[in-house]
């Protein structure tokens, strides 16, 4: 075995720049090298195998990390999640395949990488499908060789879908979700009073517990007290109301049928309805 290979594995414990210096020193594998290695892990299981094929490749790591900056996460958190995918890497490598472990590992690397900035660049999930995890990791540079201004044209849109195989909408909806920013819900305490924040205006207050208790007892005095005013009418009277305001079918009665019920014209059963709603009014009011 190499006696090189028996670099102790690069602690967390200091700066990063010291991690970086110490994953650096750790020597290239050839790839004859590679193949024993593997091959003896797959076959007995053997995990110094597996450390000595990983510290090989955690300046790959460090340089695929470095190119994730730009997203404002920490550095050694890139770092970390890079080498859990090779990690992962290592444990499905195949070197019967005929491709080297820097080629299969890269594709893990990133994923982890990946997957690590769409869960902690914003509080609320920016990309989920394909094509937004695709533009998500392509369009700031894309955007960045095709203009300055804040916003795309039309034209720089369409350019941009044709090339990452998405539609046009896709680039303005993933366009728009980067420029956003996290809105805290809950106001902040400025000088002691809490500015306007969305929970002020998304609240619904109708379903407020108090508000649906007021509610209901309103509308159950305003029914004991249709229930009393109908009662003090006479029997003719709250005949044409409840066919005129309250049917039991859903269709008010006309005037002229309740004429022909009652055998009067027309205008006196609307001479009657007015005044018996006159005096429910006074009812109602009376009882409030």
């Amino acid at each position: 075995m190499n006696p090189a290979l028996t670099l102790p594995v690069p602690s967390a414990s200091g700066s990063i720049d010291a991690y970086i210096h110490a994953a650096q020193r750790a020597p290239l594998l050839s790839e004859a090298e590679e193949f024993r290695l593997a091959r003896q892990f797959h076959e007995t299981g053997d995990l110094d195998a597996a450390r000595q094929l990983v510290l090989s490749h955690l300046r790959l790591v460090i340089s695929v990390a470095r190119g994730y900056l730009g997203y404002g996460l920490p550095h050694a958190d890139l770092i970390q999640e890079g080498n859990v995918g090779l990690m992962k890497a290592v444990k499905r490598f195949d070197p019967a395949r005929g491709i080297r472990l820097v080629s299969f590992a890269l594709h893990w690397i990133k994923a982890e990488i990946h997957e690590y900035i769409l869960k902690n660049w914003r509080l609320v999930k920016v990309a989920t499908t394909k094509a937004q995890r695709k533009l998500f990791f392509n369009l700031r540079s894309l955007k960045n060789g095709l203009t300055h201004e804040a916003s795309l044209s039309p034209a720089q849109t369409a350019l941009i879908a044709e090339k990452l195989g998405v539609k046009p909408e896709d680039v303005r909806e993933m366009e728009g979700r980067m420029s956003a920013r996290d809105l805290a819900l809950e106001g902040q305490t400025d000088d002691g009073e809490e500015s306007f924040a969305p929970i002020d205006y998304l609240a619904d207050s109708h379903y407020e517990p108090t508000r649906v208790i007021e509610g209901r007892d309103y509308a159950r005095l305003q029914d004991e007290g249709l229930h009393s005013a109908l009662n003090d009418l006479d029997a003719r009277s709250r005949r044409i109301i409840e066919a005129r305001w309250l049917p039991a079918d859903g269709e008010a009665a006309t005037l002229h049928e309740l004429a022909a019920e009652f055998q009067v014209s027309a205008e006196r059963i609307r001479q009657i309805e007015v005044r018996a709603l006159q005096k429910m009014r006074q009812s109602i009011g009376e009882k409030k």
